[in-house]
């Protein structure tokens, strides 16, 4: 089976990547041709675990090929995934002009029949527009080709996106033809042979269930956060009370760690898109306004904790960061709330020394040279009057306590992830500040 995924970026790789792995011939289509020319000498453009291998393995077997023309695989392609991306607009909207260029090179070079699946995360009602742009081109050649469009959102977790890709708990497609489901029935199969877990549904709804399962994972964030703010005010522990609701079966534990607010380059952009949809629409998402009003105030917590802590009192203070990523697994920085901190503690006439084991290149590319950027884990506490963790990454988990106490000028610790205990720091001689204790 051949396909073609047109965008070389996270959805585009990893997919790409992955059906590839099980037998698929696949080409990689991106017009940015100095990326296209770095993946074939084996340069991802991201990080992410395994990714690399993956990809080096199937292009040495032949399964994996990475060109800048979508015109040249189309005559052998069946399927044809549309995996560009769709950042938001200065409206909140999801800017589309990418998803619509592909329909229309679709359109205007297409011989036979093609299946076009639109992977990216786009507004309910696109794919509609998608056959519309490609009819639109087809009627202009005078050309009588069949095709169909699918919407086939991806589900993938930065950090773990090839083993879910590999083992999904679920596979979502909206079609609207036999032929289509065929197609992608047979293109899953091999992902789930013991148990075919493939939701086919019409496109409207596929394209909503990918919002949707954003928005309310971005919900049950928002709220514990809300909840670890209250849980300060009135002297509850935050923990405890996750602990209680987690027990209950109808809410379960999943996304109701309390921290820093949610980042990266799906809840925000897709909470603003899901608004923008149903402000289109003559509705007030009302919930998820809250729900992105607190996660960007989170953002700022551990800064408001700092500035409490000294009184106000920041100007030449040198503050350590550990994680820049918005988490852990991946060199994602998008809205980021490291990014935020970075802008309030140089505002505020602070230095910020900065680690992250691999987010600093693209960090260094938002801030420049107002941020050192240290050598390890260590090297950013040198000197510091206090440290954030920012990011959970595993290294950062059991550090040696003796050594910080000694690097740091003064020992205080902001914990944005709780993942620290406070009597065991308390005891070393640390002021230890957390979430929602």
């Amino acid at each position: 089976m051949k396909i073609a995924i047109v965008g070389t970026g996270y959805v585009g790789l990893v997919t790409g990547a992955c059906f590839a792995e099980i037998g698929v011939e696949v080409t990689c289509v991106d017009t940015d041709k100095d990326k296209i020319e770095a993946l074939k000498k084996g340069v991802m453009p991201i990080y992410e675990n395994g990714l690399e291998d993956m990809v080096l393995r199937n292009v040495k077997a032949g399964r994996l090929n990475f060109t800048t023309s979508l015109e040249s695989v189309l005559d052998k392609a069946e399927v044809v995934f549309s995996a560009v991306g769709t950042p938001p607009g200065e409206d909140g909207g999801a800017d589309l002009r990418y998803v619509w260029e592909v329909a229309r090179t679709i359109g205007r070079n297409m011989t036979k029949y093609v299946l076009v699946v639109t992977k990216s995360t786009v507004p309910v009602g696109t794919a509609a527009k998608i056959r519309a742009v490609i009819q639109e081109e087809l009627d202009k050649r005078g050309a009588h080709i069949e095709f169909d469009v699918a919407s086939n959102p991806e589900f993938l977790k930065e950090g773990n996106a090839i083993n879910d890709f590999i083992s999904p708990d679920r596979v979502v497609v909206g079609v609207e033809s036999e032929r289509a489901e065929k197609l992608m029935s047979k293109l899953y199969k091999p992902f789930l042979l013991n148990n075919f877990r493939v939701i086919f549904m019409d496109i409207s709804s596929a394209e909503m269930t990918k919002y949707a399962a954003n928005a309310m994972l971005a919900t049950r964030i928002s709220f514990m956060n809300d909840i670890a703010n209250l849980c300060e005010l009135t002297g509850a522990d935050v923990n405890m009370v996750r602990n209680g609701i987690g027990s209950d079966t109808r809410i379960g534990r999943k996304f109701l760690y309390p921290g820093i607010g949610y980042g990266g380059s799906c809840f925000p952009k897709d909470i603003k898109a899901l608004i923008r949809t149903a402000e289109q629409n003559g509705y007030h998402m009302r919930v998820l306004k809250a729900v992105e009003e607190v996660n960007e105030n989170q953002k700022s917590i551990l800064f408001h904790k700092l500035e409490k802590y000294f009184d106000g009192n920041l100007e030449g203070r040198t503050i350590a960061l550990w994680g820049l990523s918005f988490k852990p697994e991946t060199d994602d920085i998008r809205e980021a709330p490291s990014l935020i901190l970075i802008e309030k503690l140089l505002s505020a006439g602070c230095k910020v020394r900065a680690y992250d084991p691999v987010a600093m290149e693209e960090s260094r590319i938002k801030t420049g040279n107002s941020v050192y950027y240290a050598r390890d884990m260590y090297d950013a506490l040198l000197d510091a009057d206090a440290m954030m963790l920012v990011t959970e990454w595993k290294e950062f988990r059991l550090p040696s306590w003796p050594v910080i106490r000694k690097t740091m000028a003064s020992p205080v610790i902001f914990d944005g992830r709780n993942i620290y205990e406070k009597k065991e720091l308390e005891e070393l001689g640390f002021a230890y500040y957390c979430i929602g204790k």
